[in-house]
């Protein structure tokens, strides 16, 4: 069974985890509901086993536990309960890409399904998908902006320790305030819309384009993770930027690109799940909407 640790409200990093799980109909429990809580289990201090670990998501992963999709939940609950009295019962995984990666062979999302790949090719088709998810983590690190957790003053000492100046609404700190740092916010936005975010489109619109399987994915004929992480970065730059989204789809330059978008969003689990009460909605996490940092794309 998997349990993943998250702040409350947001979807932040933790939604890419999320959308694996949920594409892969697996079962798995979304603990993202005390910061107090989830602070226990990060930093040099937490009641983790080795490794400790710098920063969420956290998946913890009951030892025992079957991903096979037809997994039942009573199964899950025997297993769980048989192991209850293990102090090692579960272990955990910490950074976004590492979970992912561990979890796509596991869910069918590792680009192999469908294929006819000997074991090394398997490998490197595994190493490929972990490439794409990388190169969209990239992006979604660009535009990165911290959660709300960091407006509590009770928790603003432990946040320091494991967040990261976002680029685009707090280029200096994040422990200082949007208002703080707004000028310098305005003059890096500025290129983030106009030389950042093309770039990396272009990549993604030449992948989509050029793949042999012409599925409409990033690679191989399958969904895969690094699809759904792309999916969710696109998803926040039309949240935060909608002004640069609407010119950047009417350039007709990423045709692909939003196509691909319709298309993840257009699959029948991951349509139930926007759908649903579970997707946590965009708001002051790693996509922010200030409009004034929002314009349309420069000729």
């Amino acid at each position: 069974m998997y349990t993943l640790h998250y702040w409350p409200v947001i979807p932040g990093r933790a939604e890419h985890v999320r959308l694996a799980f949920e594409q892969a109909g697996v079962e798995y429990t979304d603990a993202s509901t005390d910061a107090a809580s989830l602070m226990k289990h990060i930093g040099p201090d937490g009641l983790t086993v080795h490794p400790l670990h710098f920063a969420c998501p956290l998946l913890e992963v009951s030892l025992g536990s079957s991903s096979n999709k037809s997994r039942k939940t009573e199964q899950s609950q025997d297993a769980k309960s048989a192991q209850s009295e293990s102090s090692t019962s579960s272990v955990y995984i910490s950074q976004t890409p590492a979970i992912l990666a561990y979890l796509a062979p596991k869910l069918g999302l590792d680009g192999t399904e469908g294929e006819d790949l000997d074991e090394e090719l398997i490998q490197i088709r595994r190493a490929q998908v972990n490439q794409l998810t990388l190169t969209a983590l990239d992006l979604n690190n660009e535009a990165h902006d911290v959660s709300k957790a960091l407006d509590q003053p009770e928790l603003r000492p432990s946040l320091e320790l494991i967040l990261l100046p976002s680029q685009t609404h707090h280029p200096i700190s994040s422990a200082a305030y949007y208002e703080e740092q707004k000028e310098e916010a305005l003059k890096y936005s500025e290129q983030f819309r106009n030389q950042r975010i093309p770039k990396f489109y272009s990549i993604f619109e030449a992948n989509l384009k050029s793949n042999p399987a012409s599925s409409g994915y990033l690679i191989g004929k399958s969904v895969t993770t690094a699809d759904l992480v792309l999916f969710q970065v696109l998803e926040g730059i039309k949240f935060a930027f909608p002004r640069l989204t609407k010119s950047l789809q009417e350039s007709g330059k990423y045709n692909h690109v939003f196509a691909f978008q319709e298309k993840i969003a257009a699959l029948p689990r991951i349509k139930a799940y926007l759908e649903s009460d579970r997707r946590k909605a965009f708001s002051n996490g790693v996509f922010r909407r200030y409009p004034e940092l929002d314009a349309e794309l420069e000729s």
